[in-house]
């Protein structure tokens, strides 16, 4: 299944890369002429600009995550509803967090508008901004992402040992020392994935930024994933050939991201062997 489904599809990403196609007629080769016209793409490179900095702000989520699970995970009464209530943005689809956010941002009527006049401040059309609309956008993709990453933690923590817990209290660790030494390392399963999936999911990022703006103003909050739709699929082109180069690429910075973070955990595993 994985062979069919996942590397099967790979390889003919690539392959399809070196052909001009519209994805009905006949391939026509035409070597790395995809690459060598994205060197030039400036609207290659915009997207480019906004992955990365969709990359650095998405892991915000797995320390955020982190920070919250340790918050819920405390036998209090009432724990339960502040659980639901943080696990919420999870189970909703990423195409009712982009409207939620849409109308949170909406510079007529929505709740970030009427808090910045609230506070003194002009309001402000974050999604119309090509100066803020590529973070507006990350803000709403971190919202369920932190709530994915708190589920992941707290399954974690259920698993830490009891035992070393109190071995360390015993030794007079306490706050800070007792989070870094002694619970993070026991939570490193919990780590990879959650990194993993938040590396993916920032540089995957489609869905929010169709919904919200469509790659607009000007196509400034453009992602990578979102380019390669227009190019390939979209009325703009039927480029498929272009568009599996762009997908070439984003698949390349994804594994090297990945595969870092693999050896520098494997790396660790060992020395703490």
């Amino acid at each position: 299944m994985f062979l069919v489904y996942v590397i099967a599809p790979i390889g003919q990403s690539i392959a399809i890369s070196f052909y001009d196609w519209d994805g009905i007629g006949a391939k026509t080769f035409i070597g790395i002429e995809n690459y060598i016209e994205l060197w030039d793409d400036e609207a290659f490179y915009t997207s480019l600009y906004n992955n990365v900095l969709w990359l650095a702000l998405y892991m915000l989520a797995v320390p955020a995550g982190l920070m919250i699970a340790i918050f819920l995970n405390q036998t209090v009464t009432g724990i339960r509803i502040y659980k639901s209530l943080f696990f919420f943005p999870f189970v909703i689809s990423q195409i009712v967090v982009g409207l939620i956010f849409s109308w949170f941002y909406a510079p007529n009527f929505g709740l970030f508008t009427k808090l910045l006049e609230f506070l003194g401040f002009e309001g402000i059309a974050v999604l119309a901004d090509e100066r803020f609309v590529t973070y507006g956008i990350i803000a709403a993709g971190l919202w369920p992402q932190i709530a994915y990453c708190m589920i992941l933690y707290l399954t974690g923590l259920n698993n830490v040992s009891p035992d070393q817990i109190e071995a360390a209290r015993l030794d007079g660790a306490k706050g800070w020392k007792m989070l870094w030494y002694v619970i993070i390392p026991q939570l490193r399963p919990a780590t990879f994935i959650a990194v993993v999936v938040t590396i993916i999911g920032a540089l995957r990022s489609f869905d929010l930024v169709s919904i919200m703006t469509s790659g607009g103003p000007y196509g400034s909050s453009r992602v990578l994933s979102y380019y390669m739709y227009e190019q390939a699929l979209s009325e703009y082109g039927f480029r498929m050939g272009y568009g599996a180069s762009i997908a070439v690429v984003l698949f390349a910075i994804m594994m090297v991201f990945i595969t870092l973070f693999i050896v520098r955990m494997l790396k660790d595993e060992r020395e703490g062997y």
